[in-house]
């Protein structure tokens, strides 16, 4: 194998795939990055054996060739290297790294020991705006927990249709709900009709990172198991990026249960400010991280209230649009303000289903991301 490639090229091909190297005793294997030349094409692949990442760049191939190196030493070498054509040339079982003044030899690894990263035999296929899409995920991805009680929410869960795409998560405290309308082309009987399935959280981070500046169409392709992320070179329909992830068996439970269908009280806060108030209260939360709302329709005024044994309290007084009932409810701040730093508008919708049920935040105006956030019942 001998190839040359800029050297900002290959740093950027090897930060994407290098996120998921793991330093695994078992199967070191997993450690590395596997390394190809064919046709016009350097590829590098790493899978932690849930998720496979694949790269491709277009690059000037003397001679095909393929081996795994140990992904740290590989990146930090070529991060050091100045921005100039980069020569990588298989010798044996090492592999020769030239720029400029700079050499060095890495021992490589047998790729007959990599994992195959399985390709899908397409079920289905639809096209998403990269950038788009990926800030929507962003909005509910944290909400996820890791459960091996409940595994299935601790994925993110997917529902495809005809006109939408709608992606949820929850932690059973908390749910986010974002919704896509778009008309989605669907070539396959595999997506006539709904089509749901739950994909892990670090997936969806690793999706969020690597796709989430990136200009273009997002494709994503269907199977019952598994989940393909594939964005094109710019230069050519060649995919410059896959990701592909085992999806998460089970049933995710009926989440539409515990969004409220209808409020006893609304208020229409300043974003802003509201979260200004439940920071500066999130500092006297006491040990449940507990935050009092005292809304009073009458004044438009919400009272702000919190304390500790320890530190003392917290009270200030916020205004906004208010309709309904009067009502005094608790939330844990953390998850209040959560959901306030996921809202980019300049007023937020706080919906209230009573004292005891479920508060709704979502920005004014835009009803496409909604978030539950479960009220501490009192004592």
């Amino acid at each position: 194998m001998k190839l040359i490639i800029l050297q900002e090229k290959l740093k950027e091909g090897i930060g994407i795939v290098e996120r998921i190297s793991t330093k695994s005793l078992s199967l070191p294997i997993l450690n590395n990055i596997l390394v190809k030349a064919e046709k016009n094409f350097l590829n590098l692949a790493t899978t932690d054996l849930e998720i496979g990442i694949k790269w491709w760049a277009l690059a000037k191939i003397e001679k095909e060739g393929v081996i795994t190196i140990p992904a740290r030493i590989f990146s930090t070498f070529v991060n050091f290297l100045p921005n100039k054509q980069v020569t990588l040339e298989l010798k044996g079982s090492t592999l020769v790294i030239e720029c400029e003044n700079y050499q060095t030899i890495l021992k490589g690894f047998s790729p007959e020991d990599f994992p195959i990263i399985p390709q899908i035999s397409e079920g289905g296929s639809i096209l998403v705006d990269s950038r788009s899409f990926c800030q929507g995920l962003n909005q509910i991805a944290d909400i996820a927990i890791p459960s091996t009680a409940k595994p299935e929410i601790s994925g993110i869960f997917f529902v495809f249709q005809k006109d939408f795409i709608k992606m949820a998560a929850t932690d059973s405290f908390r749910l986010g709900e974002k919704t896509f309308y778009q008309n989605l082309k669907t070539p396959s009987p595999l997506l006539s009709k709904e089509y749901t399935f739950i994909l892990p959280q670090k997936a969806a981070k690793e999706i969020i990172n690597i796709f989430g500046e990136k200009e273009g169409e997002l494709r994503l392709c269907f199977s019952p198991n598994q989940v393909l992320f594939e964005l094109p070179m710019a230069e050519t329909s060649h995919p410059q990026i896959q990701l592909i992830s085992r999806l998460i068996e089970g049933e995710y439970p009926n989440y539409q249960e515990i969004i409220p269908k209808k409020y006893e009280t609304q208020v229409i806060f300043q974003r802003n400010e509201f979260l200004n108030q439940i920071k500066s209260a999130a500092l006297f939360g006491g040990k449940v991280n507990e935050v009092k709302l005292k809304i009073d329709p009458k004044k438009e005024k919400v009272e702000v209230f919190s304390q500790s044994p320890d530190l003392g309290e917290y009270r200030s007084y916020l205004a906004g649009k208010i309709k309904g009932k009067e009502l005094e409810i608790s939330f844990n701040h953390r998850f209040l303000i959560d959901g306030l730093l996921n809202i980019k508008s300049s007023e937020v919708v706080f919906e209230l289903a009573g004292s005891e049920g479920p508060g709704v935040l979502k920005p004014a105006g835009d009803e496409s991301y909604i978030y539950v956030v479960m009220p501490i019942k009192a004592s």
